[in-house]
């Protein structure tokens, strides 16, 4: 008869080393925010994918660096964050342009549905032209739904930091969609 004591289950992580069941959970649970996060900060479907795919690898690797006690989200939040800024750092050295997700018009839907990705896109490429450190802070806050006290510690800057590029970022926003027309409305729902 052999004792057994309770520790957590383990199973083989990405590098032959032991991941613990628990860690294992709260990644998968974490994957729909962290590809709404993704998405935000890159504007693409595929780049989220790819920089969600290279945050899990990441994560895994350095499992052993994740401090118990400490929000696991904001953790990954942080490492999506970084890889995002290396990949903007290492587009800029060799020039090239992010992608715009070019899947949002040719809808055969209806005009509402139509009005309302034409709208999206309009947001998302207003996003797109905010600087990284606003776009990320809005991305955290609004979209994610974290406080500023969270999203100043992913972000590692004071909480009132947050508040001041959070505050720049919807300025922006909105004098960016104020100058290109706002969104685009029907002309029904402009007289409604």
């Amino acid at each position: 008869m052999s004792l057994r004591r309770n520790k957590p289950e383990e199973r083989p992580g990405l590098d032959g080393s032991a991941m613990s069941s628990a860690f294992g959970d709260q990644l998968i649970a974490l994957l729909p925010r962290l590809r709404r996060f993704a998405r935000g900060l890159s504007g693409s479907a595929h780049e989220a994918d790819d920089l969600v795919q290279a945050a899990c690898e990441r994560a895994l690797s350095r499992q052993d660096q994740f401090q118990e006690g400490t929000r696991f989200d904001s953790w990954l939040f942080r490492i999506v964050q970084t890889i995002w800024i290396d990949q903007l750092r290492a587009r800029n050295v060799r020039k090239e342009d992010a992608e715009i997700d070019g899947d949002l018009l040719g809808s055969d839907e209806s005009v509402r549905r139509a009005d309302a990705r034409l709208a999206l896109a309009e947001v998302r490429r207003a996003v797109s032209r905010l600087p990284v450190e606003q776009r990320t802070v809005l991305m955290l806050v609004t979209v994610e739904g974290l406080s500023y006290k969270e999203a100043a510690e992913v972000a590692k800057v004071p909480v009132g930091t947050i508040m001041s590029r959070l505050a720049r970022a919807r300025a922006a926003l909105q004098g960016q969609l104020e100058a290109g027309g706002g969104l685009r409305r029907s002309t029904d729902d402009a007289e409604a």
